[in-house]
């Protein structure tokens, strides 16, 4: 077995275990989702680091729809400078800086239908902590998507003072190992290829599936984002606009021009 097809071996252990253990989870996020959309309502979706990617699964992209509203900030997401400004160091710091959560929410006006989805692999640093215990304060229910293991492996941050599993109201686990790279190789220190991006976007793609349908029984469902390939130039076309419109008058009345809750 090559180093190649052992990452995807495992990967495919992750994706198995996340249909096994995480399916009663996963449909109580997409219940939540669905009462949330049909509702007027949003739900929220927030990471750091790398967990900016599961954010961006969920929409906008084809196959999405309104309903989801993505809030990453660029100083702990932007990572392709990697060194100098705006570097790696830089946002790693950020994302352990307390107080800061409280800042990013007061920018919006939840409704009492929303929902709160956080996403961190480790869920031990302040930002995505705090952000799950702002929303909850502010009467939102909070989906934590997270490593299990690798969060167990070690002690929340001071500034955290919990692991975002500890205070989410739902904890969807990505499955992935401590370590989260998975691949060991024979006279290399640390294992390579990482697993938890890969069991989050398959949580968030299962909740947006599972959404939809009950959405569509609902009679509730939004325009979905869509290839021409699928429905034709013109109705794609059709498709985006309406999309970006609907998304558009919900986000309207969820920002806070005058920065309280």
């Amino acid at each position: 077995m090559t180093a190649a097809t052992a990452w995807l071996s495992a990967a495919a252990d992750v994706l198995s275990r996340v249909a096994v253990t995480q399916a009663a989870g996963i449909e109580t996020a997409s219940q939540w989702c669905a009462e949330a959309i049909a509702a007027d309502g949003l739900v929220h979706l927030f990471g750091t680091g790398h967990s900016r990617i599961p954010v961006e699964e969920m929409f906008p992209r084809y196959g999405s729809y309104p309903g989801f509203n993505p809030i990453v900030e660029l100083s702990m997401t932007f990572h392709t400078p990697v060194v100098g400004a705006n570097g790696q160091r830089q946002a790693m710091f950020i994302e352990r800086t307390p107080g800061l959560a409280e800042v990013i929410l007061s920018n919006f006006r939840f409704g009492p239908h929303d929902v709160m989805m956080v996403f961190s692999a480790g869920g031990t640093t302040a930002v995505p902590v705090e952000m799950a215990q702002g929303a909850q304060a502010r009467g939102l229910r909070v989906v934590a998507v997270t490593s299990v293991a690798q969060s167990l492996a070690g002690e929340p941050e001071p500034a955290a003072g919990a692991r975002l599993l500890e205070v989410a109201d739902l904890v969807l686990d990505v499955c992935s190992p401590s370590a989260d790279a998975a691949v060991a190789l024979e006279g290399l220190e640390s294992p390579v290829g990482p697993l938890s991006t890969v069991g989050a976007v398959a949580i968030v793609n299962a909740i947006k599936s599972r959404t939809a349908e009950l959405l569509v029984g609902r009679g509730a469902m939004p325009p979905v984002i869509s290839r021409a390939s699928a429905v034709g130039a013109a109705r794609s076309r059709e498709l985006f606009d309406q999309a970006y419109r609907e998304h558009a008058r919900r986000l309207a009345r969820a920002i806070d021009q005058q920065g309280g809750e």
